[in-house]
């Protein structure tokens, strides 16, 4: 019987859909990488999430791994190189956390206006002050996408929906697609940062946005902008998004990821103009429940047919 081993926390239908298709799920969640070098031999296919971090000399010691699928859409923490290499399928879940992702940043955009998180923490410690957590409104305003596609279109149709002027940039964007979505589509971004009142990332992390925003973005936005990132914390050079909200440039930053997670102390935190989640945007039952039993059918579909269902390296892999 072929095992697959459940690196990460996923919801129990993960072992199930395993199990009935004919599968040996092992769960075995929290180990370090030397632990689970000793045992990664074992598998034929392993499912992560976002807390164990597949590097090359991991992937080198699985000499029987076939497959590794991610429980998101995000697979940075995978070598996928090194699996290609060694003829291993990396697939992930790209539409299971789409809903949950974008209303999250949607939902940190209306905190981020309004002070929510602030107001509440004050108003709990028994004070009323009404004249400092005056907001803005976000009827009216443009917000600015980078990054429209799967969760940025999310976030595009809510802000439209909240009447917000959209404007999006995404080097892979169509026309036919923006027009279908009813944005803006803008080729340069600097457009983008002109205009913009909020902007919200929705980018992977790669070489090409490693540090995106940064003095120099920032330089190009319009001072008082509001800046979301529910992509990865690895876009943002942090110390010059931190001297901007200090110099009162951006205005606020509503953030759910950092480059180093988890972040128990961080230069964001404490900071007044800034709205901070730990990294939950995806971290909703709907999309749990959904990210398992997609990653589990996949790793059953491959391994059982060899079918290759959103495979981040198919054309890699004979």
């Amino acid at each position: 019987m072929k095992k697959v081993l459940i690196a990460d926390k996923a919801d129990k239908l993960c072992e199930t859909v395993l199990r009935d298709r004919g599968l040996e799920p092992i769960v075995k969640t929290g180990m370090t990488p030397a632990e689970l070098k000793a045992c990664i031999a074992e598998y034929d296919a392993i499912i992560v999430r976002s807390a164990t971090t597949l590097t090359r000399e991991l992937v080198e010691a699985a000499v029987n791994l076939k497959a590794v699928a991610r429980a998101g859409s995000g697979v940075d923490n995978i070598d996928v190189p090194a699996c290609s290499e060694k003829g291993v399928i990396v697939m992930n879940t790209p539409f299971g956390n789409t809903v949950s992702t974008g209303e999250h940043a949607v939902a940190m955009m209306m905190a981020l206006a309004r002070h929510i998180p602030q107001a509440n923490a004050s108003t709990h410690a028994g004070k009323w002050e009404k004249k400092k957590f005056e907001g803005v409104e976000i009827t009216g305003k443009t917000l600015g996408v980078i990054g429209c596609g799967n969760i940025g279109a999310v976030v595009a149709e809510r802000g439209l929906g909240l009447k917000m002027n959209v404007v999006a940039f995404d080097p892979v964007l169509t026309a036919e697609r923006a027009k279908e979505l009813g944005v803006r589509q803008v080729t340069n971004i600097d457009e983008l940062y002109a205009a913009a009142d909020f902007i919200t990332y929705h980018v992977a992390m790669n070489p090409a946005t490693k540090g995106m925003l940064n003095a120099e973005a920032i330089g190009k936005m319009k001072k008082g902008v509001r800046i979301i990132n529910c992509a990865r914390g690895g876009i943002m050079v942090e110390a010059d998004v931190k001297a901007a909200l200090d110099s009162g440039h951006i205005a606020g930053l509503a953030c759910d990821v950092y480059v180093t997670e988890p972040a128990t102390e961080h230069m964001f935190f404490g900071l007044e103009n800034v709205v901070a989640t730990p990294h939950i945007a995806a971290s909703t039952k709907d999309a749990q429940v959904t990210v398992a039993r997609q990653a589990a059918e996949q790793i059953a579909d491959y391994l059982l047919n060899g079918v290759r269902k959103h495979a981040v390296n198919g054309d890699k892999v004979a």
